[in-house]
Formats: C-alpha cells, structure tokens, sequence
C-alpha cells in the first residue's frame, strides 16, 4: 500500500493506523510526482490519494492517479479528499469503476468503513461516499434514460454506485435480496444495458451518472 497525502500529520496517521491493523505500508509521500515514482518500483495494490497536493494545491492527486491507471491498471487507487470534485471523479471513472474509490475526510466517521472500503478497492471493487454518487447523479439528471429510473430504482443504483453487492443493498432499504435483483434488472433493461460477455453491466450502469 501506499499513501499520497501533503499533510503530515494525516499522512503519518494513516500510516499508523493501517499499520496497527495489518496493512503493510511499502511508502507515504507528499506529492504526486513522488507517488508515481513510488508506485513503479513498489509492489503495492492500492494506493490512498489525496487530490489536491503540492504544488499548486489543485488536482496534482487527480492527474496522478490517472497517471498511474494506465501504467498500473491493476493498482486499485482510493482518492480520499476534503471535496466532492465531480469532474474529477467523472474524468477518472470515465476509464471504467473496477478498483476505484472516492471518500471524503469529514464523513468518514468510522474506521472500520475506511478499512472496508479500502480492501474492496484493492480487490478490483469499487467504493464511493454516498454524496459523491449524490452529486454525480446530480449532475447527469439531463440523461434521458436515468429519467426513466423510479425512486426506488435510483436507490438501488446510488447503492451500487456505492459499490454495494445485491445483498448489501437489500439489508440497507430492508427489503428481500430477489426484489434487489428484480430492481437491478429493470435499471439494466431502462438504461438499455443487455448482457453482454465483453461488458461488465453493474460498472456500465453506474458509468451512466456521468453522461450529460
């Protein structure tokens, strides 16, 4: 693992926590040029990211990590940030969900959360604040075929967007596993999405929030 935050109070935290529950940290750096320097000698398999780093405080982490999914695709990359920044989110998504995450600071209240969503990263998931997904699907709303979703259907793609399995999101809204999946086969079918072997159709719904 690895861990690009300027903040060296943060950084040496996150260091330290994840090392107290069994992460082996192979480096934490400040800045994204160090982060890819790191990253193509490191073997390690997910990378936390802050976005805005020196020098000019802005999307060094964003153009890093994007840096880094085409010469490390398989480095799942958790961008952990103080702000909702949609475009970026669009822009590195854009290249498909699989080993991505997005969380922000102030909203992680509990570890363990952390710690869950940053396995499932690295394990090729995806995991996504829940107002991250609000504000992405805030800001496709002009795409006609998620006009077509109802609420309930919205829900059960916010959720997947979240990275959540069918079961997952049925013990969130309390309802049965197969009517999830009877919801999630609705959203494929209004978001024109068939099964396909080349295609991966939860990534391809969730991609959906990015249109318009």
């Amino acid at each position: 693992m690895i861990i690009a935050e300027d903040s060296a109070i943060l950084r040496d935290g996150l260091v330290q926590l994840l090392a107290d529950r069994g992460f082996q940290v192979v480096g934490a750096v400040s800045d994204g040029a160090a982060l890819e320097a790191l990253a193509a000698t490191a073997g390690a398999d997910v990378a936390v990211i802050d976005i805005r780093m020196p020098p000019t405080f802005t999307d060094e982490g964003l153009q890093a990590a994007r840096a880094l999914r085409s010469s490390r695709p398989e480095l799942g990359l958790l961008l952990f940030s103080q702000y909702v920044e949609t475009r970026y989110a669009a822009e590195l998504l854009a290249g498909g969900a699989a080993g991505i995450g997005y969380l922000l600071k102030d909203r992680v209240a509990d570890v363990s959360d952390f710690v869950e969503a940053l396995v499932r990263v690295a394990s090729g998931g995806t995991a996504l604040d829940p107002e991250v997904v609000t504000q992405l699907l805030g800001a496709s709303r002009r795409n006609d075929s998620l006009s077509r979703l109802t609420a309930r259907e919205r829900e059960v793609l916010a959720l997947m967007a979240e990275g959540r399995t069918n079961a997952a999101i049925a013990g969130t809204l309390i309802v049965s596993e197969g009517a999830v999946e009877k919801h999630v086969a609705n959203i494929f079918a209004k978001l024109d999405l068939p099964a396909s072997a080349a295609d991966h159709r939860r990534v391809l719904a969730v991609l959906r929030y990015l249109e318009g």
